[in-house]
């Protein structure tokens, strides 16, 4: 069974950076894509990167430039460093599947950007 756990939110101004981490339980997690989502309030949940097993990137035009995704198979955890970081960026984070597994949405990790 596998469990996905976020962590590395916080409160930062505009401009500020935060790193979030994703671990993941299980043995299949080195084959699999992953991505970040995020929701903010009132708003649709949304992809904004992924990452193969291979380490190939894709990001949301919203955020390509300013976060990084990355992978650390062994360890079994995924990374989304963010800088630059916009009050339009605040919104629960959270890691999943891609496509999405419903059924493995932890609980997130709040980010909340002021101006």
């Amino acid at each position: 069974q596998v469990q996905l756990v976020e962590s590395g939110g916080g409160s930062v101004q505009a401009g500020g950076s935060l790193r979030l981490s994703c671990a993941a339980s299980g043995s299949i997690f080195s084959i699999y894509v992953m991505g970040w989502y995020r929701q903010a309030p009132g708003k649709q949940r949304e992809l904004v990167a992924h990452i193969t097993s291979g380490g190939r990137t894709n990001y949301s035009d919203s955020v390509k430039g300013r976060f990084t995704i990355s992978r650390d198979n062994a360890k079994k955890t995924v990374y989304l460093q963010m800088n630059s970081l916009k009050p339009e960026d605040t919104a629960v984070y959270y890691c999943n599947f891609v496509p999405i597994r419903s059924v493995y949405w932890g609980q997130g990790t709040q980010v909340t950007v002021s101006s």
